[in-house]
């Protein structure tokens, strides 16, 4: 009979545990890959691609109950994902086909050397995504945060595509000055991630419900940390276009071409797009329905998504025959 000392067996036990930390280490993004897919089955999801404005997407879909049913599309915010809008596809009626796209230079979407990702370049890109997606049908568009802006120039300049609007923190307006927005006009990119203090206060700052907040654990938090600062000059690039040029209030200044049933929804203690904003928006598309959580900051997609499912479906059935 074969016999092993202590000393040995403990020996390979961390000779053991060392080469799982190593390929841990080494495959550290596919666990919040995998994580990812698993909030997208949950969701009833699946993942697709298409080309469309020259850029390969990666988009999360879901087809509807009814064969004819309404299309929804969902544009997330900068420095966001697809996946910021899983807890709203998960609680959202089945009924609606649902488009959940990665924006171009986001996620895991193509992203071009030297192009432009600003609000106007981005709304031609979506008008593309929709004409190749639902070619036949006008859309629900909704957007959070940068998204909201790029779904209000989107509504305003290609109306026949749009049937609906949603717009949820959005930027695109000059709002009420807080620390957010005054670190963008100083020329600062307040999300930026290069450690785990900056990675915990980014989440601080976008989430305002404590049991909302992601957890993150090691070592899916550094892969993390070193794709944000992989993606530091990308984020500077296009928050300098969205932030601090006359581009940055083009979504404000056409939504009075916003003629659709409409929906405006903040979370009161949003501190990064101020409450202040959804009056600006609201003064130029009156026919919205305006909407403030209480106790929900800046992801309202993801802090209450069961209160924005309801105000979406509003949004859908009142004066719809759909």
């Amino acid at each position: 009979m074969l016999t092993l000392h202590g000393g040995v067996i403990a020996a390979a036990v961390a000779s053991t545990v060392a080469i799982a930390a190593i390929l841990l280490w080494r495959q550290r993004w596919w666990l919040i890959r995998a994580e990812f897919t698993r909030l997208r089955r949950a969701a009833g999801l699946r993942r697709a691609t298409v080309t469309a404005a020259g850029h390969r997407w990666v988009y999360a879909s879901r087809e509807g109950e009814a064969g004819d049913a309404l299309t929804v599309v969902m544009l997330h915010g900068f420095t966001g994902s697809k996946e910021n809008w899983y807890p709203l596809a998960r609680v959202l009626d089945t009924r609606y086909r649902l488009l959940i796209p990665d924006l171009p230079g986001w996620g895991e979407s193509e992203r071009k050397p030297g192009a432009v990702y600003g609000f106007a370049e981005q709304a031609a890109h979506v008008a593309a995504l929709i004409a190749a997606l639902s070619p036949q049908q006008p859309v629900v568009l909704l957007g959070h945060s940068m998204g909201g802006g790029i779904a209000a120039l989107v509504a305003a300049r290609y109306p026949q595509q749009i049937a609906r609007v949603g717009l949820f923190n959005a930027a695109g307006v000059r709002f009420a000055d807080n620390h957010f927005g005054l670190a963008v006009l100083a020329g600062e990119n307040p999300f930026a991630v290069s450690d785990a203090a900056s990675l915990r206060r980014y989440i601080d700052t976008v989430f305002h419900c404590a049991d909302a907040k992601p957890w993150i654990p090691w070592p899916a938090s550094s892969a993390l940390i070193q794709q944000r600062r992989n993606d530091a000059d990308f984020e500077q690039s296009v928050l300098e276009k969205i932030g601090r040029t006359d581009d940055a209030m083009l979504p404000g200044a056409e939504a009075s071409q916003i003629h659709q049933p409409a929906l405006l929804l903040w979370g009161r203690q949003d501190a990064v797009i101020d409450p202040s904003a959804m009056a600006i928006y609201a003064a130029q598309i009156p026919q919205a329905e305006q909407v403030l959580l209480d106790n929900c900051g800046h992801m309202s997609i993801a802090e209450h998504p069961h209160e924005v499912a309801l105000a979406v479906t509003r949004l859908i059935t009142t004066n719809s025959t759909t």
